[in-house]
């Protein structure tokens, strides 16, 4: 972002919060989400640089070491000017669910207040906010194994087999969704597997009201989808330039593929599976198409998960810029209110 595109905000030197400040602000804590390739890291870095702040990942596939190209990691120049929570904080051979996730970024939250900095998370992984929001998920952490099985199973018979299993295990509960929620049908017949219990049996959760501990100021920029695409396009095709297939060959032997949820991140996926091909010059074209289909796909889902989300602000970066949206973000933390 050039320094002419926060205007007024420029100038000023970054701020050392004291601690009432921060109280005086009701532990207020700013969210960034938005589709992938919407400019959610170069917003965020300036808004910390301006009000002392500290950034806090909330994307499933960053915390990993050595996952960086593909999944868009701020530079580690950047990192060293803003302090950042929840990157690269686990190998290749550790798992990480939602529930470590809920517990390491309200950690850094509380520490980051503590400091008297301003915690700014972002992120596009809905899951994951939804639960730093709300709390974690009632259930067991999900598994990899049983999750890529069930999207396999999904693929093959479509959603509305899948939602007929469901039903019939669990009525109650398929009565309490919709039959076209990929998401929850897979994630309830998890649940009924990893437990052999209903997902009605579990005590309700998620009840979604204001949390108490945080203030919350949740914002979603975003690109329409023509301009989006384009976007993600392009930058698909950068990562190529910067490196993507050669620093997944190295995870690769690091033991990716025995990493299941990181070996079905976007992109490792599509990678993964060029570099099982006899890499000609079509398998190189399908990879470059699957790879920004699924990218395109993910987006929408984004879309489609962060309207269900009442806390959250829509911005359209195409009509009011980045300019208008920094200080509307600034100013909304600066409120009395």
């Amino acid at each position: 972002m050039s320094s002419d595109l926060i205007g007024e905000f420029a100038h000023q030197p970054s701020p050392s919060r004291k601690k009432n400040d921060t109280d005086s602000r009701g532990n207020r804590v700013i969210v960034i989400a938005g589709p992938t390739a919407s400019g959610k890291t170069r917003l965020s870095i300036e808004i910390a640089r301006i009000l002392g702040g500290e950034i806090v990942s909330a994307d499933s596939v960053q915390v990993y070491r050595g996952m960086d190209i593909g999944t868009a990691k701020a530079t580690l120049e950047e990192r060293m000017k803003i302090p950042h929570h929840l990157i690269d904080i686990c190998d290749l051979s550790e798992s990480f669910n939602v529930v470590q996730f809920y517990e390491l970024a309200t950690q850094s939250i509380r520490e980051t207040l503590e400091r008297g900095h301003v915690p700014i998370v972002v992120g596009g992984t809905g899951f994951y906010l939804h639960a730093l929001i709300y709390g974690p998920p009632q259930g067991p952490p999900a598994s990899a194994e049983v999750r890529q099985k069930l999207e396999e199973d999904m693929e093959k018979f479509g959603t509305e087999a899948l939602y007929e299993k469901l039903s019939f295990l669990d009525p109650e509960y398929g009565q309490t969704i919709n039959f076209r929620d990929k998401h929850k049908i897979i994630r309830a017949l998890e649940i009924i597997t990893l437990t052999g219990k209903k997902v009605s049996d579990f005590p309700k959760g998620n009840v979604p009201n204001r949390p108490k501990d945080f203030d919350f100021r949740c914002w979603f920029t975003y690109f329409p989808k023509d301009i989006l695409f384009s976007r993600i396009e392009m930058r698909c095709d950068e990562m190529m330039a910067q490196g993507f297939i050669e620093e997944v060959e190295g995870l690769m032997e690091l033991g990716l593929r025995e990493n299941l949820s990181a070996a079905q991140a976007i992109g490792y996926r599509q990678c993964i599976e060029f570099l099982d091909s006899p890499r000609s010059d079509e398998d190189w074209e399908h990879f470059v198409w699957e790879f920004k289909k699924a990218s395109r796909r993910y987006a929408k889902r984004q879309f489609t998960w962060f309207r269900r989300e009442p806390l959250f602000r829509w911005v359209d970066l195409d009509v009011h810029g980045y300019q208008k949206t920094f200080e509307m973000i600034l100013q909304d933390y600066e409120s009395r209110y």
